[in-house]
């Protein structure tokens, strides 16, 4: 696990120096505390006659082969070079077979497997690993750079073409220290980010900077940009399983997948929250070691956020060596430091104890496994059961034409994370729209309409014509006639999984030099719970019952029965106490620069709502503040474009 950073040019006018390239790799020193390097290739000529160059620059989080497998990594005849951030799970399977074909390697790690392959079968290679991965691979035979991410996005890597110079990186802010590096904000993206709470790939917050998508690799050649498909699953598709064939895969698969996770040469533990999707990993990584395996949770003051006494349970149930770890979260400490380590603008508020729990873990162990990702595989949001509610409904009753209905809809919001008021309110908002419009509106931060009334009508004018919706609606309807359940839950896979979930989690984690493994998300697993019926996941309103028919006795019968909690903070209560005073003088104030956007009168109005307890409007103001925070952070004075040159 560790932090890369690069560029391939072709003309001396692009070129990196030597500084350039520390500073890049410098700038993601958190992601690799243990060692750097960096390898600098000057006009090399291929076959064709055609001159480049390269710069490689790698930061290393040691996990496997703690001496060797220092990078950037070069084949045998030094022809072709690597940097690589994550793991390959199944790099012993794959290196006997390399091995078997006469590939001498030099080191114990798993990122030689990578380079091998690559000789072998070139881009081709990708389709073999089993891992999360961003690599990106020096061919100086062909004087090509190929980069490639993994199947479901569990590692970042962008990149900007510059003319005949491409930049790639694990976080953004490695481009900051090009000279030159100056683009304009993407108008788009603020109106992205204020829908989804994130900015979806392939876009980011500057123009002429994106992300390489999930389970993509691309080519940089004479100038030359392209970006290729190596995986994808079919949603559409539901395998005709029997039941017991179902569960005997499902049980296969994931004690499969957390045996090639629990490969470590460092301390190894486990998030556990006491939810379903901790407490199996926790369960099933413990029946397959000779000792007890170290499990975390964190805990907060306020009941309503902490759910650490399930994960105790847990612990004693499977007879894990757990910590608890309690803190009082300040999101007035704390929100500088998100600014500066996500790099764009990133509104999910579980950052926060995402963040906590991940600093707090690296204390004690490097590598941690965690349960993300059974929810979007096994239906297991309470969303997934108010839009198959809706659905029934709708098809006898048109409960949002009903009298009275308006008037529960202007009831005062609670603060609670759990309100009844709060999530009948968001429910009956939803029904009369189309499935996957009223999905939407459970996701979405700022509706439509708001976004409009608070648009300074020179930002509409900058907008394109795209609708933020279409992010959505293309991977909906990539399940055709399938249930809506199944509908919503991969959308969520190919969508709020990698642009959220996975970049709050590699963040967070990296931020403090923390591996974080998801064994739920081996492809296997993906593909085959994406090919389940719906009646094998969710019925009756309840979901993971696959889940619990493969492992029922493997956690304690009040875990499967518990209703679902989520991993948060008192957001609506900071604005109303700590964050109140930060609001003001940043959100409020005349030099705010989310004005630049947006209009100040409604900005105003959002926040005497909430302070008056007429709305809540707590993780608008979340959002908002977190943008304000990230240009003060990371761009000029307003109506001055481009990136910083002060950064903190």
């Amino acid at each position: 696990m560790c932090g890369i950073t690069g560029a391939l040019w072709s003309h001396p006018d692009s070129a990196i120096s030597p500084e350039t390239l520390r500073r890049m790799t410098e700038a993601i020193r958190h992601r690799g505390p243990d060692d750097g390097q960096t390898h600098l290739e000057l006009d090399r000529r291929d076959g064709e006659g055609r001159l480049a160059s390269v710069a490689l620059g790698f930061r290393r989080l040691s996990i496997i082969d703690l001496e060797g497998a220092r990078q950037p990594m070069a084949n045998e005849d030094g022809s072709v070079w690597m940097v690589f951030n994550g793991e390959v799970y199944n790099f012993r399977e794959l290196r006997r077979r390399l091995e078997g074909a006469g590939h001498r390697f030099a080191t114990d790690g798993d990122g030689e497997t990578i380079l091998h392959l690559y000789e072998d079968l070139g881009t081709d290679c990708f389709a073999l690993l089993n891992g999360m991965f961003a690599v990106a691979i020096w061919d100086s035979r062909r004087n090509r750079l190929v980069l490639a991410r993994d199947r479901v996005g569990k590692k970042p890597l962008f990149h900007a073409q510059q003319g005949d110079r491409l930049l790639f990186a694990s976080e953004l802010k490695c481009f900051a220290e090009v000279p030159g590096f100056d683009p304009e904000i993407e108008p788009a993206a603020i109106d992205e980010y204020l829908t989804y709470q994130y900015i979806p790939h392939p876009r980011t917050i500057w123009k002429g900077v994106g992300k390489l998508p999930p389970g993509h690799f691309a080519t940089f050649q004479a100038g030359e940009f392209k970006v290729q498909r190596y995986w994808d699953f079919d949603p559409s598709y539901e395998a005709n399983w029997s039941h017991s064939e179902a569960v005997g895969r499902v049980r296969e698969l994931l004690e499969d997948s957390v045996r090639l996770r629990l490969r470590s040469d460092v301390p190894l533990g486990a998030f556990l929250s006491g939810g379903i999707d901790s407490s199996l990993i926790v369960a099933l990584a413990q029946g397959q070691l000779d000792r007890p395996i170290r499990t975390f949770s964190i805990g907060f003051p306020d009941r309503d956020f902490d759910e650490t006494h399930h994960a105790a349970e847990v612990a004693r149930f499977v007879g894990s060596d757990h910590t608890r770890f309690e803190v009082s979260p300040d999101g007035v400490a704390i929100i500088d430091r998100l600014a500066w380590h996500y790099d764009e603008p990133f509104g999910d508020s579980s950052a926060v104890p995402t963040w906590y729990l991940s600093e707090l873990t690296r204390g004690k162990v490097a590598v941690a496994l965690s349960g993300d990702g059974g929810d979007e595989l096994f239906a297991g949001y309470d969303r997934y059961r108010a839009l198959w509610l809706t659905q029934k409904i709708q098809r006898w009753c048109p409960l949002h034409r009903m009298p009275g209905i308006s008037l529960v809809q202007r009831l005062p919001d609670s603060s609670r994370q759990r309100s009844p008021t709060r999530r009948l309110k968001r429910f009956l908002e939803a029904l009369g729209q189309p499935l996957v419009r009223r999905y939407l509106s459970w996701l979405q931060i700022f509706p439509e309409t708001l976004r409009a009334s608070l648009y300074q009508d020179q930002f509409i004018r900058r907008l394109p014509g795209e609708d933020p919706f279409e992010f959505l609606r293309q991977a909906w309807e990539r399940s055709g006639e399938r249930d809506v359940v199944t509908k919503a839950s991969l959308a969520d896979l190919l969508t709020y999984l990698p642009c959220d979930l996975m970049t709050k989690v590699d963040i967070a984690s990296m931020a403090h030099g923390l591996e974080v493994r998801c064994p739920m998300l081996d492809y296997r697993l993906v593909e085959l719970a994406a090919s389940l019926p719906v009646g094998m996941k969710f019925r009756g309103r309840r979901g993971k019952l696959i889940l619990q028919d493969a492992f029922a006795n493997r956690i304690p019968a009040t875990i499967w029965k518990r209703p679902k909690m989520g991993f948060g903070v008192p957001i609506a209560g900071w604005f109303r106490d700590q964050l109140k005073p930060m609001v003001h003088d940043l959100l409020l104030s005349p030099d705010a620069r989310v004005h630049e956007f947006f209009r100040p009168e409604v900005l105003g109005r959002l926040v005497t709502e909430h302070e008056s307890l007429r709305h809540n409007h707590g993780y608008r103001l979340w959002n908002l503040l977190m943008l304000e925070k990230w240009l003060r952070t990371w761009t000029r004075s307003p109506g001055i474009p481009g990136v910083c040159s002060d950064r903190a």
